[in-house]
């Protein structure tokens, strides 16, 4: 039969279970296998249908930006100039064939989960044991799971003895779950399902036998699936504004060319294809050719820099969305905190003890909190620590620069313990040899140890559930209250332990054993202790207006006390997945805002959170390392994967993946992040300019009828060599200082902000002023017309050469020692350009190609103060918008 897609086999008896899907502990026939194959179809995730490889790479030319340059290219090639049009076709296809090759971002992610999925199960078919492949597995198939199996399918255990689930990639938990089949609440998170084993987790430990629920789509894993299906992927902020920039401007050059066209045939008498030569010349220097290529060349270096601070970024636009960054989702375990247990407080009979240290390395001291004499402390909770070392399967090594642990992270964390308290593991396990154990299982949540002691006598060390270790004991739990609730808060996971010292020797234990004489030792408090640098990562973040948001599978509790630890809020707030369930969208969208941490979230949860967050007009930034992160990831502006510890599917999924998995690589890339944005503002402030100043002395020539100040070929010529030089070298300007003081800009603010408009027009009069002065002035000395449009292209130059360190500081003034000297790579596209004008102005070959004409000694002194008169100007005017406040207003 067919099983219900919203039944809740967590909250059903076993027999209940097997009745609805129709089996029994047996298992299927063969035959009724078949028929429930055929019907359900295989355990697999389909394969999404893919774009044919060339339809994908001709979708690259569908956008308003590389219209603009295919509009370039043709008015260029129109006019004879081919090496131009060579170099803007070069130009897109270099965009078309970045895009092609980050295309299928979806498709990977997809892929890597169902990789996750295991080849090969063993099942229960006509009452026999079968290997079969995890693909022919239906739902009432009975399958047996053993230590280090991957779940192949969503089951309800039937069986569980000492099962311990490893479903970290799929809800978040730090350690591995205590799983058990008894039915669970009926409203219980995926987190809290400890009666289900889901499809793709690993089995840490023990053995189960459990019946197939759900298959393929139907699983958790297969939601998930779905819910990358459905995101749409988010245009990047910084592609937007390019699209709504490039669309605009061509519009308003179409239009004014066509006015123009109108106006230099009707009311000037120009015959129409002089005029038309004339327009399409001026579109052709108004058009910034070479901005496209000196941004993606930006974002190019961005890339490279970030990959120096840990951050590999996968897709070339993420790098400027990072600096437009205004919260940060992050998943706790593993990027916040260590994803290391470690025991963090000993609660023994007269005092409290703290553990130093962090993570899994054997380093820290014990302090009491209690007693002034450390020692006498210390002493007092050696018991404790004994036991904790002897009633322990888990191994603790050093693997190159790192500790790991070989076996439950919270088991290694008491070897740990007992290391920073001076004993060796080695040593204590053979002095006290292990006999035999009752090994943990989830339906009595103890474990217990038999050992022969140094002088022969036969002890038990038990360790569990504070409640059960008590019980055990028959210690009131009302005693330990104040202090559980204490330890509660610091969001601590408890452990008891408790001794029996035997009169006999034996070499069996049995439940019988542990009735009368057991001495309860303390309890013990465990955290996945918060990153070093990710608390001073999150200041960093609240200074830069970003907000940190914790999302994660763990409890409330403890995610909340972490998010104190870490400072993510004066007062953190909290909301878990069944508070989410009961909120509708807008309402989330209400109070989302004023959470700081979700807790118990399933991938459904988080993938509203981050909509939530977008819907304010937000840029969100969404960590994570699970499979349960990938759809968030995907859905999130910069999606960033853990490189160390985050599976295939979420670095699918993700824009960029940390390779050293900690949170301030996050903040180092959103520095850098601001920087490239920084920088491309500072590009076109430098490129528009150019352009304009060299239309309003052509619009003007038309306009009053006197000769025109450049022929087309000296527009070209001078776009040309500033584009592939001085408008280069911005993109490898550092960060100005400051940098992650100021708030984040918004998700709809224009490229071209208001003052950086004001700056594009008021230079670009000014330039025009001075193109059209030297040529007046040199006109009125006598000269030439090829004398005089020579000066107007070297004073063009010149003035840009000035402008070029007036625009390195947008933030600041630039009449700095270190703004003067500039970059190495500022001074060398000087020399450069300074060359090529010389050989532009004195070279035999470059005056026949663009008649040019050499200039004196005088002419040359008159350009140079006039570009550092214009330098002196624009700082004057920047340092009066400052005095004023309208920097701050128009930025």
């Amino acid at each position: 039969m067919k099983p219900e897609k919203i039944a809740a086999w967590h909250a059903l008896a076993a027999d209940s279970v097997l009745d609805r899907l129709g089996t029994d502990i047996a298992g299927l026939s063969q035959e009724e296998a078949e028929e429930r194959l055929a019907r359900h179809g295989p355990n697999a995730l389909p394969s999404t249908a893919t774009t044919h490889p060339a339809l994908r790479f001709l979708s690259q030319f569908n956008s308003a930006l590389i219209y603009f340059l295919l509009a370039a290219a043709f008015a260029a090639a129109l006019l004879g100039h081919l090496v131009d049009a060579l170099v803007i076709a070069v130009v897109v296809l270099v965009n078309a064939a970045v895009g092609f090759a980050q295309e299928g971002k979806a498709e990977r992610a997809l892929g890597a989960i169902r990789d996750m999925i295991a080849p090969h199960a063993i099942v229960l078919r006509d009452g026999a044991r079968q290997t079969i492949s995890v693909r022919d597995l239906v739902p009432g198939d009975i399958v047996i799971l053993e230590a280090g199996d991957r779940v192949p399918a969503d089951l309800r255990l039937l069986r569980a003895r000492g099962l311990l689930i490893d479903e970290a990639p799929l809800t978040g938990e730090s350690v591995p779950v205590e799983k058990q089949e008894e039915p669970v609440d009926d409203a219980a998170g995926i987190a809290d399902q400890r009666s289900m084993a889901f499809s793709g987790t690993l089995v840490a430990s023990g053995q189960a036998s459990g019946v197939v629920a759900a298959t393929g789509m139907q699983t958790q894993i297969g939601r998930i699936s779905s819910l990358i299906q459905a995101v749409e992927t988010v245009t990047t902020p910084l592609l937007r504004q390019i699209n709504r920039f490039a669309t605009r401007f061509t519009w308003l050059v179409m239009g004014g060319s066509i006015v123009l066209f109108t106006f230099a045939v009707l009311a000037r008498g120009f015959h129409w294809i002089d005029a038309l030569i004339a327009v399409v010349a001026l579109a052709v220097g108004i058009i910034p050719e070479g901005l496209p290529a000196v941004i993606t060349i930006t974002l190019a270096i961005g890339v490279q820099r970030m990959a120096a601070r840990n951050a590999v970024i996968r897709r070339l636009p993420a790098v400027e969305t990072l600096g437009a960054i205004s919260v940060i989702c992050s998943d706790k375990t593993g990027t916040l905190t260590r994803n290391e247990m470690m025991v963090r407080r000993l609660l023994i009979e007269r005092d409290t003890i703290l553990v130093g240290g962090s993570g899994n390395a054997p380093e820290g001291g014990l302090t009491s909190e209690g007693s002034e004499d450390d020692a006498d402390a210390i002493a007092a909770a050696s018991g404790i620590v004994r036991c904790g070392l002897l009633c322990n399967d888990a191994a603790l090594r050093r693997d190159a620069d790192q500790w790991k642990v070989d076996g439950d992270p919270m088991e290694g964390a008491l070897v740990a313990l007992a290391m920073k308290a001076g004993i060796n593991p080695d040593h204590l396990r053979a002095e006290w040899k292990r006999l035999d154990e009752i090994p943990f299982d989830a339906v009595y949540r103890f474990m217990a140890t038999l050992h022969a002691g140094p002088a022969g006598e036969s002890v038990i060390f038990i360790k569990g559930a504070p409640e059960a270790v008590m019980a055990i004991a028959g210690v009131d739990p009302s005693h330990w209250e104040q202090r559980i609730a204490q330890a509660a808060e610091h969001g601590e996971r408890l452990l008891g332990f408790a001794i029996k010292r035997l009169h006999t020797r034996k070499t069996r234990i049995a439940f019988d054993d542990l009735g009368d004489g057991v001495d309860f030792l303390g309890l013990m408090g465990f955290i996945d202790p918060p990153r070093e640098k990710a608390r001073a990562a999150v200041a960093e973040c609240r200074s830069a207006g970003i907000a940190v948001k914790m999302i994660t599978g763990d409890h409330l509790a403890t995610a909340l006390a972490i998010a104190r630890q870490l400072q993510i809020s004066n007062e953190p707030r909290g909301l878990t997945g069944k508070d989410l369930e009961v909120l509708p969208d807008d309402a989330l969208a209400a109070c989302v805002l004023e959470i700081d941490v979700f807790a118990r979230t399933s991938p459904e949860h988080k993938l509203r959170i981050v909509r939530a967050l977008q819907s304010h007009g937000l840029i969100v930034a969404m960590t994570g390392d699970g499979v349960n992160d990938a759809p968030s990831l995907k859905q999130a502006d910069v999606g960033t994967a853990m490189g160390h510890k985050g599976t295939e599917a979420a670095k699918e999924a993700a824009e960029m993946v940390l390779l050293d998995d900690n949170f301030s690589s996050i903040v180092a890339a959103v520095r850098e992040g601001r920087t490239v944005y920084d920088n491309i503002r500072k590009v076109i402030a430098w490129t528009l300019p150019t352009s304009g100043g060299e239309t309003i002395a052509v619009v003007l020539a038309i306009l009053f009828g006197f000769t025109l100040p450049m022929t087309a070929t000296q527009i070209l010529w001078i776009n040309l060599i500033l584009a592939v030089t001085l408008g280069l070298v911005l993109a490898f300007e550092p960060s100005e200082p400051g940098t992650m003081a100021r708030r984040p800009r918004a998700a709809s603010a224009p490229l071209l902000s208001p003052f950086l408009l004001w700056r594009v027009l008021l230079v670009s009069v000014l330039l025009a002023a001075l193109a059209l002065g030297v040529f007046f002035h040199t006109l009125g000395q006598g000269r030439d017309i090829e004398t005089a449009r020579t000066m107007v292209v070297n004073m063009l130059v010149v003035a840009e050469i000035f402008y070029l360190f007036n625009v390195r500081y947008l933030h600041m003034r630039s009449l700095t020692w270190r703004g003067m000297i500039g970059t190495p790579a500022v001074l060398g596209a000087i020399a450069i350009v300074v060359l090529v004008q010389l050989l532009y102005t004195y070279a035999p070959l470059m005056q026949a190609a663009f008649e040019s004409r050499a200039l004196t000694l005088g002419d040359g002194a008159l350009i140079i103060v006039l570009g550092i008169g214009l330098f002196f100007c624009l700082e004057g005017e920047k340092l009066l918008m400052r005095r004023l406040g309208w920097f701050e207003e128009l930025s």
